[in-house]
């Protein structure tokens, strides 16, 4: 494989090749037969709800709304990864095409930015629903749900366009080696034989400033959440406040950790190697989570999930 090199040009190889998460061919098969279930139960569980919320009348609220888009976004960024992961495991030299590397990386980082962004609608969402439980419905129009979803697409589209041009206009010349399993940015940086300066500064600023202004929104939504919680005189509505942001919580505590320890921090910090399993827990660990987390603790989810099945056992039940 000889890659495009002209004095003064920049290097443009053919593919690249993806270290992975071990060279151990026994870890690998073994990482395979736990990694595939996870994947499967993240991919049922993800359309799953999608398919739940769409189907029962009852959960076609602006909450459920956000929460069928967040399953989506889980289903379709794992999807970016796992596959290609599972199959490489197998193999015993793995590669990518340059052009399928740089798209990886734009709907993998502009989903994972999406994210981000939809989940500080729901912390929103349930500012309104807890704080103005009778304006609910008209404050959470169906043209603000639309816009926030909206908003949150671009917001990811624009971070990893950013992401994704500036990392690929670096000359990959001295290793064509990624030292990872899927084509993330600072194993990218890492074998880039330019002045990477630039685009360590563009990591940090953009997604510093997505994630903490996220966060920020957030924090916001919580602390009127928590002034309306103190408010209430009944402990049942109370209670039943806590259980709903809860899964929330849950959520974005595991995805900003994370997220947070892989990119907002200086890369002579970076180890790749201990990266890797960071990368794995938000690759794929949270896009299965999320589905349990969100319906185990919801009875509404466990109640629609019985009215489907009772419809699709029993037609003659009725609802």
């Amino acid at each position: 494989m000889t890659p495009e090199n002209v004095t003064g040009a920049r290097v443009v190889p053919a593919e690249f090749i993806l270290l992975g998460i071990t060279d151990r061919w026994d870890l690998r098969l073994t990482l395979f037969l736990i990694f595939l279930p996870v994947y499967l139960v993240s991919l049922m569980g993800n359309v799953g709800m999608v398919l739940l919320i769409r189907v029962d009348a009852r959960l076609h609220t602006p909450m459920y709304f956000f929460l069928a888009n967040l399953s989506l976004l889980d289903a379709c960024y794992s999807s970016a990864i796992a596959p290609k992961m599972l199959v490489d495991l197998l193999l015993p030299h793995a590669t990518i095409p340059y052009a399928a590397c740089a798209l990886q990386m734009f709907v993998f980082a502009g989903l994972a930015d999406a994210e981000c962004c939809l989940l500080a609608a729901m912390a929103y969402d349930r500012y309104v629903a807890i704080g103005n439980p009778l304006l609910y419905q008209t404050a959470m129009s169906r043209r603000l749900c639309l816009a926030l979803l909206g908003a949150s697409g671009v917001g990811g589209a624009a971070s990893a366009f950013i992401h994704t041009t500036f990392t690929f206009r670096l000359s990959f010349c001295s290793s064509l080696e990624i030292n990872s399993f899927f084509c993330d940015i600072p194993p990218l940086l890492a074998i880039s034989c330019n002045d990477t300066s630039l685009n360590e500064l563009l990591l940090f600023a953009v997604c510093g400033f997505i994630q903490m202004a996220t966060m920020l929104a957030i924090v916001v939504s919580y602390g009127f959440i928590a002034g309306a919680v103190i408010r209430m005189r009944s402990a049942e509505g109370r209670w039943q406040a806590a259980s709903t942001c809860g899964s929330h919580l849950t959520a974005v505590s595991m995805l900003y950790g994370t997220l947070i320890f892989m990119y907002l921090r200086p890369s002579s910090s970076y180890a790749l190697d201990t990266d890797k399993m960071a990368s794995v827990f938000y690759t794929l660990v949270i896009p299965a989570l999320n589905p349990l987390i969100y319906s185990l603790r919801n009875k509404e989810v466990k109640a629609a999930l019985r009215r489907t099945w009772s419809r699709s056992c029993c037609p003659g039940r009725g609802h």
